[in-house]
């Protein structure tokens, strides 16, 4: 075929993509939707031109529409990896992580309860074998929600349901595509009813292999990007070459699934990337696979879409009915699983709640797409599999993908509107008011100092004034008259523009590079939960997510456990490490809040609220100063290390900022730039590094720090520091429950701890001890101990207690205050020499 004019009809298929873009707003209709009508269309037309007499002038045309090289391993070999890796480095993981379990439910669990579903529906009303109806079952399970969460953002949907349907469409792909592989292999062998329990077994094989082939391909990228640290070109390319070398190395070297290691790929790259590339080249990086994917996807669909004729020419009167076995069994399944499932989850606390509204939204925004086309082509292209089953495979997957896009994609957004998710909530109206009132403020300042700079007409100036004046006026009475709006919703739209400062605050640090990329997502993440709680909860969200965000995490706790049991100390380090710079990076942001509130929130919502956001933000402020005065305690001279990289960063920044004032201005040329940036470059890849954590706890140094230790010997003291463990607690933590044996002693590092009995409660904190009358006295307390801070507590197992306890008169004295505070007489735990007899009384 001629090379002119293939090229050429690709050239026109992205002049379709550039225009199918404007025509779908236009439409208002899903964008995938218009490039599949579109796609049709040409195909169809291309058919027609061909086979009709009334002019053979486009002939060649069609012929050369027609023969496009367009086979299955196009789509999933090349199409496939872009967009499913792609999507993975577009996500906001760690806020994924808070919405996994329905993540799981809607991805995992649906595909399979949708693919038997229609499986066994398909074998009750078709003569098909059970295998090639289970082939169909997965097929038609992988969705498109991509139009849906397009809706969803233009109608102001909330970010967690677009965020859960993002995570739906990523997974549901990778375990859709994994079932299909697997009944394929059923099929083309001529198993005509499998061993289920068999398949299933092999299920989580094919995801375990193609995830461990992913993570590794990551690691090695990461390894050679990191190499090329100066060479932002070679740390693209080598990106690029990720997707395909994990997708072909797990299908063709262990027969894994290469969608799974694709995306595991992708999730590890959007983990550890940010740490180990500069920030520009890490931006840029997911910009070119932002356009990638574009084109992917657009081709996917449009080439796809083509096939959809010939696809339906040898469909039969029968065919009709199964194609709406297949719609309702695969709607049922969908509707099951969300009005059932999800339900249950949320009621015992593992998923969070979904509106009904949304939930109908969600099925019928289950759209299909090119995925489910070009697995239907896969069947029609083996010969393996026997003629009438690709027949009915291709007729049945094309069938219902048309359904989705024709039927459910023109509706939807009427289907949206009829629920109500349009229109703003009491809440969202007033928000919008208040951005109102406080922008125009912003603007009037900046008008008046330009009209000041220009020193335009003052009758003119006057009078335009005074009508921005009666506006802003008419914007600021809105605001705060407004009968909608309840004290309390005033105190949580106060936290809703707080927190969304906050994060553009974060934002505008990381462009000026004072927080490192690496903490940026972290931190980020933080701010979205602090919103989104206070959307959902009001102030007791916003306190939720604020106490979240100093809080040691389930992963660090691993990491202890890893370090104290195993012996393996990098996880806890790095995990530390990052503590450290999170934490620093958050008291830099509080710090700047308090002038937002004065200037900004006051105006609108008076002086109460600003008043107790003030008192919001002062006890943030205390929890990060009081988790970060633990860890500097723990690793002294960590922190201010990270605080001269912060002034070097800092200084770095300020240093560009003038060497691009001198150039704009004409001081230096060209060369003198370049040459600067390229030392001021080197510089900040240096600056950027961050200095090693030793997580070998520093107990002897720690140790020396109490003053119950006072009395010790160095070498004692390098002894008790080897004795000692390390424990950490959150906040709420119970480390002492009532009627419990006590075997330890508690000496806190950092941190505060409350404790009850008899109705009565006292608080401890650092260099203070507990748990030694229950240890001495050999009987349990009825006291229970709880953290009310994030806290580093050591520990010291009894019988080293009581050999310590003979040796420090400090500690006796110690001992002696708290029994006689407890009412306890001393004589019952010491003999005339200061010796223990608890021990010789003990029955």
């Amino acid at each position: 075929m001629d090379i002119v004019l293939i090229t050429t009809v690709i050239a026109s298929l992205f002049l379709v993509i550039g225009a199918a873009e404007p025509l779908a707003a236009r439409l208002r209709v899903p964008y995938s939707v218009i490039l599949a009508l579109l796609g049709i269309l040409i195909g169809a037309g291309a058919i027609f031109f061909l086979r009709t007499e009334l002019t053979d002038a486009l002939n060649p045309v069609a012929e050369a529409i027609l023969g496009l090289p367009i086979r299955s391993n196009v789509f999933l070999y090349v199409f496939l990896p872009t967009l499913l890796f792609q999507a993975t480095l577009g996500m906001n993981l760690r806020r994924m992580l808070d919405d996994w379990v329905p993540i799981l439910v809607l991805a995992v669990v649906a595909v399979v309860v949708a693919t038997f579903s229609v499986g066994y529906a398909l074998s009750w009303t078709s003569a098909l074998p059970l295998t090639a109806c289970l082939l169909v079952g997965a097929i038609v399970s992988t969705t498109d929600p991509s139009a849906v969460v397009t809706i969803f953002r233009s109608l102001a949907a909330p970010r967690r349901l677009a965020r859960i349907i993002e995570g739906e469409s990523l997974l549901n792909d990778a375990a859709a595509i994994a079932l299909f592989g697997l009944f394929m292999g059923f099929v083309m062998l001529g198993v005509p009813d499998p061993d289920l329990g068999e398949a299933l077994a092999r299920f989580p094989v094919l995801i375990a292999g193609g995830a461990l082939v992913g993570w590794l391909a990551a690691r090695l990228a990461v390894r050679l990007m990191a190499l090329f640290n100066r060479h932002e070109l070679a740390q693209i390319s080598i990106s690029v070459a990720l997707p395909y070398l994990a997708y072909i190395g797990a299908e063709q070297s262990i027969g894994a699934s290469g969608v799974i290691a694709v995306v595991a790929a992708g999730l590890t790259l959007n983990l550890t990337g940010p740490g180990r590339l500069p920030p520009q080249a890490w931006t840029n990086l997911r910009e070119l696979w932002e356009v990638l994917a574009h084109w992917a996807g657009a081709l996917i669909f449009i080439l796809a879409a083509l096939l959809i004729p010939r696809l339906l020419e040898s469909v039969r009167l029968e065919d009709f009915l199964l194609v709406g076995v297949v719609i309702l069994a695969a709607i049922s399944a969908r509707a099951v699983i969300l009005f059932g499932l999800l339900p249950l989850l949320t009621r015992l606390k593992l998923s969070p709640a979904v509106e009904r509204p949304y939930r109908v939204a969600i099925v019928w925004g289950g759209l299909r797409g090119a995925v489910t086309l070009a697995l239907a082509l896969a069947v029609t292209e083996s010969f393996r599999v026997p003629d009438d089953v690709q027949r009915v495979v291709g007729i049945l997957a094309t069938g219902f993908t048309l359904f989705t896009l024709i039927v459910q994609g023109s509706t939807l957004r009427w289907v949206i509107t009829r629920l109500g998710l349009d229109r703003l909530s009491p809440l969202d109206e007033a928000l919008s008011r208040q951005v109102v009132a406080v922008a125009l403020q912003t603007v009037r300042e900046d008008v008046a100092r330009t009209t000041e700079n220009y020193e335009l007409n003052r009758d003119t100036v006057r009078s335009e004034a005074k009508r921005f004046g009666e506006r802003l006026e008419a914007a600021v009475k809105s605001a705060e008259e407004s009968e909608d709006i309840l004290d309390r919703d005033r105190v949580t739209l106060g936290l809703i523009a707080l927190a969304g400062h906050e994060r553009d605050a974060i934002l505008a640090r990381v462009r000026e590079r004072t927080i490192s990329a690496r903490m940026a997502e972290q931190v980020l993440s933080d701010a979205d939960r602090l919103i989104e709680g206070t959307r959902s909860q009001g102030r007791s969200g916003y306190q939720r997510a604020a106490r979240r965000s100093v809080a040691y995490g389930r992963v660090f706790r691993a990491a202890v456990l890893l370090n104290s049991r195993l012996g393996i100390p990098h996880p806890l380090a790095r995990l530390t490490a990052d503590r450290f710079e999170l934490l620093l990076s958050q008291r830099l942001i509080l710090r700047d809040l308090g002038t937002f509130i004065d200037g900004r929130i006051r105006r609108i919502h008076g002086r109460r609220v600003a008043e107790l956001l003030h008192e919001l933000l002062a006890r943030r402020l205390e929890a990060v100063e009081t988790a970060l005065k633990g860890l500097r305690l723990q690793y002294p001279g960590y922190a201010e290390e990270l605080e001269r990289r912060f002034i070097r960063r800092t200084a770095l920044r300020l240093e560009e900022r003038e060497y691009n004032m001198m150039r704009e201005d004409g001081l230096i040329g060209a060369e003198v730039y370049t040459a600067l940036m390229q030392d001021l470059t080197a510089r900040r890849a240096a600056a950027e590094d961050r200095p090693r954590l030793d997580i070998a706890l520093q107990r002897a140094e720690l140790v020396r720090q109490f003053p119950l230790f006072a009395d010790l010997d160095a070498a004692r003291i390098r002894r008790l520091g080897r004795a000692l463990d390390t424990r950490y607690v959150n906040a709420g933590d119970v480390i002492l429950q009532k009627d419990s044996p006590v075997r330890s002693v508690f000496f806190i590092a950092s941190g505060a701890v409350e404790l009850e009995t008899a109705g009565q409660t006292w608080r401890m904190g650092r260099g203070e001890m507990f748990g030694q009358m229950a240890v001495l006295m050999r009987r349990p307390r009825r006291v229970e101990v709880r953290a009310i801070a994030p806290s580093t507590l050591l520990v010291l197992d009894e019988a080293r207690f009581r050999r310590l306890l003979n040796r420090s008169k400090a500690l006796q004295k110690a001992v002696r205050a708290s029994a006689e505070k407890r009412g306890i007489a001393p004589d019952d735990l010491f003999d005339g020499t200061g010796d223990s007899l608890v021990a010789e009384k003990a029955p």
